[in-house]
């Protein structure tokens, strides 16, 4: 049995909201506790009855994590996630009691779940698959109607890219984001945000070839040219991220802050 219970958080990157999972009746396992919103903890703690096994974070940004503590202290669950990196855009409640390894089995009478570590939206990400029905909970990996933003230097478009094509290749049939509803063909949805995010970086290398040397604020009307422009501020850090790919790709160079084509 899975439950979805959603904070009161909606807006442009978050969707409708942060997604609250629990699974289980007996002692059940929260993933992503959400804002320390009161009334979305006292649904979480309806759900739950108030006994909670443990308390699995996908990663420690602010609209996920911070509800973790205060489940911690009302029922006494323990919170396990990897530890936080160390910018500006964390979570600062968050303390987990103990980490997550890849590839480590999380269970109870049940429920069965994988982890599985997926760096790229942010370095210490994980992914949760409940084996028995190739159900993924992807944190913020991957979310409904839209692509997630990528903040380098923690975020890396690299690492996503690979963290998605490892997925590919295992069991995983639907798709639980932390933010819009289940995503039931998961593989055609992971094929196309694929797909998008190398258009996207296509994008950016007709921008910079084109112009032979430029700074990003230079290439971010054009490569995002279908994204309002009200979200560009965000939108920068993906492009960047596209950008240091490139780099780490051998196919720019960077100096300074301007990023120059290798023809």
């Amino acid at each position: 049995m899975v439950w979805r219970i959603v904070a009161p958080n909606p807006g442009p990157l978050t969707g409708p909201g942060t997604n609250t999972y629990v699974l289980g009746r007996d002692r059940p396992i929260v993933i992503d506790p959400g804002t320390a919103d009161p009334q979305h903890l006292e649904r979480i703690m309806g759900v739950t009855g108030g006994s909670i096994d443990r308390i699995l974070c996908t990663h420690s940004h602010p609209d996920h994590s911070p509800g973790a503590a205060e489940l911690r202290a009302q029922t006494g669950a323990r919170v396990f996630g990897l530890p936080p990196p160390q910018d500006e855009f964390q979570d600062p409640s968050y303390v987990p009691d103990a980490g997550l390894a890849d590839g480590e089995r999380i269970a109870n009478s049940e429920v069965r779940l994988r982890v599985i570590f997926t760096p790229g939206h942010v370095s210490n990400h994980v992914c949760l698959l409940l084996e028995a029905e190739g159900l993924l909970f992807t944190g913020d990996h991957m979310m409904q109607g839209t692509t997630v933003v990528i903040i380098p230097p923690e975020g890396s478009m690299r690492d996503y890219l690979a963290s998605l094509r490892r997925l590919q290749v295992m069991p995983v049939t639907a798709l639980a984001p932390g933010h819009g509803a289940v995503i039931d063909d998961a593989q055609a949805e992971i094929a196309r945000v694929v797909a998008h995010r190398l258009q996207r970086e296509s994008k950016l290398v007709a921008a910079l070839s084109a112009r032979g040397a430029a700074m990003l604020d230079e290439l971010l009307p054009e490569v995002y040219a279908d994204v309002p422009a009200s979200l560009h501020e965000w939108a920068r850090y993906s492009l960047h991220a596209h950008a240091i790919k490139l780099v780490e790709d051998g196919r720019a160079e960077v100096t300074g802050q301007v990023y120059r084509w290798r023809s």
